[in-house]
């Protein structure tokens, strides 16, 4: 494996010294790698799942449970935030049981470490005032202070409040010294905090040194070889090295793709780059890569972190798509004109030529533009059912924008920031409009494309089971979710994101109107999509 690993390295250099511009050379083997991913998670969880396999074992000890518990805990570590805290949680009650004060410790320590990863630092804080230090081994005590440490540097980084930052930091550099007495000097822990001292002090030169020490020792593709080329990127943003910057971040990404790690930040730090470079296709593509990894993983800070850039480089992606479409139909408009123009010609001469079969020519002619008007008309059809949904989309998105507006507002509310923006953001008002305001436009949209729906849908339940909508209805829930099937959207999931309800009350509602079919409820769904159609 360590061949294949430096064969790899060895190559991707290659390709990189040959290429006329290094960067462009290596976003291409990004993007291949990015291709790949899925093959990545699967490796991962066949690991986990041949884990857990073994832990249905039902004649083990809980020792033995607790072993593969912890194993399951570090493969989700970085993978699933919320499975990794379920298995901590599962030791936790096995170390109690047992009463087993090192494993309590051990686990408290690793929970409290994963929280504070993911934001949760309250929850974090509160694990580590419950572990009474002196009660701790020898082999925990480095590790209860990597526990604050990492604490207070994530709440350093994060907090908004200049004078608790103030405090945090100067925390933080208190246990990065006490660190310092634990560690041995030529472990990774002591040099990966010798490192950050050198970064903060401005000594770039011996941060690098150090940073090139430890990554002699990280294989490619592991976790520690994208954590430390993500830290090399840091000293290169410095020194001000925007493509040593880049370069850093595209081998640190590769790495977490390649060892199945959600939890990361090198890929979204990347697309934040080429997206002042004016790259915006791939910036799009990086952060929308990175959100779908976050989303995985569940942890609420890498969601906030992705969602304030989304929207910046999402509508920069959007303008430059409606440009290209623009270019595009005027391209089209051209070339139709100037193939209108050669039709014209070429049907002149051969109306010449063909004088005598000019009877059967007509006829030919009428019937071709009968199928042309056919397949315009079915085209034009097609087109209607994607701009509707299309449309939908844009209001979904544009509902779940505007909710993670006013959460982020409250937030900064309550953390004291703006208090007198607390009252509105307080008020969930706009949310309730804009969704009341999304569902008129919907019905209104779809019934003019499809003004028998109602009727036509009616005709396929039996009598006593029609729909009657209310005063002033155009639609009710029932008769949205099948016109969202009749525009092609059948997923329960997508439909629960667009109307704004949970995929279980989805479910329920497509399961009770099938049960009133007039015919097979198996064919119902069939039938609807055949609602005005162009036959």
């Amino acid at each position: 494996m360590k061949k294949l690993t430096l064969l790899f390295v060895f190559t991707l250099y290659s390709i990189v010294s040959l290429a006329g511009n290094q960067i462009d050379s290596l976003l291409n083997v990004l993007d291949k790698t990015i291709k790949e991913s899925k093959s990545y998670v699967e490796a991962r969880e066949s690991r986990i799942n041949s884990l857990k396999k073994r832990l249905s074992n039902s004649t083990f000890s809980p020792e033995q449970i607790y072993s593969i518990n912890k194993l399951l805990y570090k493969e989700y570590r970085t993978f699933v935030c919320d499975s990794a805290i379920h298995y901590l949680n599962n030791n936790l009650e096995i170390a109690e049981i047992s009463k087993n004060k090192g494993w309590i410790n051990e686990t408290k320590l690793f929970l409290s470490h994963l929280h504070s990863s993911s934001g949760m630092y309250r929850e974090s804080s509160d694990i580590l005032y419950s572990i009474n230090k002196n009660q701790l081994t020898k082999d925990l005590i480095p590790y209860y202070y990597k526990c604050y440490e990492h604490l207070y540097n994530e709440m350093y980084l994060y907090t908004h409040d200049q004078k608790l930052k103030k405090n945090y930091f100067k925390l933080f550099q208190t246990y990065q010294d006490t660190l310092l007495t634990v560690f041995d000097p030529s472990s990774e822990n002591y040099l990966a905090i010798k490192e950050q001292k050198a970064l903060e002090q401005k000594n770039l030169v011996e941060a690098r040194k150090i940073n090139s020490l430890r990554l002699s020792k990280a294989p490619f593709g592991t976790p520690e070889y994208a954590l430390i080329t993500f830290q090399v990127s840091l000293i290169d943003r410095e020194e001000k090295k925007l493509e040593d910057e880049k370069k850093h971040l595209i081998f640190s990404a590769m790495s977490d793709i390649k060892a199945a790690i959600k939890d990361n930040a090198s890929l979204s730090n990347l697309a934040n780059l080429l997206y002042e470079e004016g790259d915006i296709d791939r910036a799009y593509q990086y952060i929308k890569y990175s959100l779908e990894d976050a989303n995985f993983y569940n942890a609420r800070l890498r969601n906030i972190q992705i969602s304030n850039t989304l929207p910046i480089i999402e509508k920069s992606y959007q303008i430059k798509s409606e440009k290209q479409k623009n270019e595009l139909k005027t391209s089209l408009i051209c070339v139709s004109a100037l193939a209108l123009l050669l039709f014209g010609a070429l049907g002149y001469i051969y109306k010449q030529m063909k004088r005598l079969s000019k009877a059967r020519n007509e006829l030919g002619v009428i019937n071709n533009q009968l199928k042309s008007l056919n397949n315009e008309l079915a085209e034009a059809n097609h087109i209607k059912e994607e701009y509707i949904a299309h449309f939908l989309g844009i209001c979904s998105t544009y509902i779940d924008k505007l909710e993670s507006y006013r959460k982020m507002v409250n937030k900064k509310i309550n953390g004291g920031q703006v208090t007198e923006l607390l009252k509105i953001t307080k008020s969930s008002e706009v949310l309730e409009s804009e969704l009341k305001e999304f569902y008129v436009n919907f019905d209104n949209t779809f019934l003019h494309l499809y003004p028998k729906f109602v009727e036509e849908f009616n005709s396929l339940l039996v009598k006593e089971e029609r729909i009657v909508l209310k005063k002033g209805e155009l639609l009710n829930t029932e008769l949205r979710i099948f016109a969202l099937i009749r525009l092609g959207i059948d997923d329960s999931s997508k439909i629960a994101n667009l109307l704004r309800y949970s995929v279980n009350t989805i479910y329920n509602y497509r399961a009770k109107v099938k049960n009133k079919a007039l015919g097979s409820r198996d064919d119902f769904e069939s039938l609807v999509m055949r609602i005005g159609a162009f036959s």
